[in-house]
């Protein structure tokens, strides 16, 4: 019996862009290189305001005539008006596709959907974005065992992914803070965009001293924005939380190699990603 599972990720919408500037037009707006996506590869990429941080960060694919962005579904009707005011004469449209289409998390093993690897971290499953009608009695028929999005989460968590909708508040965190560089979300070698040279700045000058980290406690976590403490010092912040399990945006140097602090007295573990950080040579590693 095969051991195949899907996730519905119904929280994630689509921002279809499509036309013969397609490309172009995203080239100029976006962190990574969408030259590096094809029919076998996804990036994950944001785009930023002037002053360098994240507006919405997403996923695109490569469709016939253009992308889709796979992005959080609150945030997709504002993403894509934001992406048409910077039209100007490009032939592109941008269209928003979430009633249409549904992002589908699938295991490592099963049949092909036109799906790809997760260009943020492989080993967390691949991402198909299929058809909303009849799309259970699709994947059942496909070979997939259907799983509820509680499970996903708790994987993403477990290997320290941060999540658009609940770590990355528009327009507040910079992108290598958000552990961007690690996830595979900026390309250093590309052209100009949007927000790129305050990017590049904090890359050269070693200036991203904070990062995401995943957190834990014995009972449910405080709300996104308390503050976090070590020996009565802020180090950081908590994000989302999904009960006990959460992420937090931390001051490493702060933090040192300690993985106890407190948030509102409560204690709390601060753990490690499942993937290597990219760290300052003054930074601890």
């Amino acid at each position: 019996m095969s051991d195949a599972y899907a996730i519905i990720l119904r929280d994630r919408g689509i921002v279809e862009v499509a036309g013969p500037d397609a490309a172009s037009f995203l080239q100029g707006l976006i962190t990574n290189d969408i030259a590096k996506v094809d029919a076998q590869n996804a990036i994950y990429a944001a785009l930023l305001t002037p002053q360098g941080k994240i507006i919405y960060d997403f996923l695109i694919v490569a469709v016939a005539n253009g992308f889709f962005l796979d992005c959080g579904r609150a945030c997709a009707g504002d993403l894509a008006n934001r992406l048409r005011k910077y039209k100007l004469r490009a032939k592109v449209t941008v269209t928003d596709r979430s009633s249409e289409f549904a992002v589908v998390a699938l295991s490592l093993d099963g049949p092909a959907l036109h799906d790809v690897p997760d260009p943020r971290l492989p080993k967390i499953g691949r991402r198909a974005v299929i058809p909303i009608v009849g799309i259970e009695s699709h994947l059942q028929t496909s070979g997939y065992a259907l799983r509820p999005e509680s499970d996903y989460q708790a994987r993403r968590l477990a290997m320290g992914i941060p999540d658009s909708a609940l770590d990355i508040p528009p327009e507040t965190f910079f992108p290598l803070d958000c552990n961007f560089e690690e996830l595979n979300g900026v390309d250093f070698a590309k052209g100009c965009y949007v927000g790129q040279e305050l990017t590049a700045r904090m890359k050269h000058r070693a200036t991203a001293r904070k990062r995401l980290l995943p957190v834990s406690a014995a009972t449910s976590l405080p709300p996104a924005g308390t503050a976090i403490k070590r020996d009565g010092i802020e180090i950081g912040e908590l994000r989302g939380a999904i009960g006990a399990n959460g992420m937090a945006l931390v001051r490493l140097d702060r933090l040192g190699s300690a993985t106890d602090a407190t948030a509102e007295s409560m204690s709390i573990k601060v753990g490690r990603p499942s993937y290597p950080l990219i760290l300052a040579k003054e930074e601890p590693e």
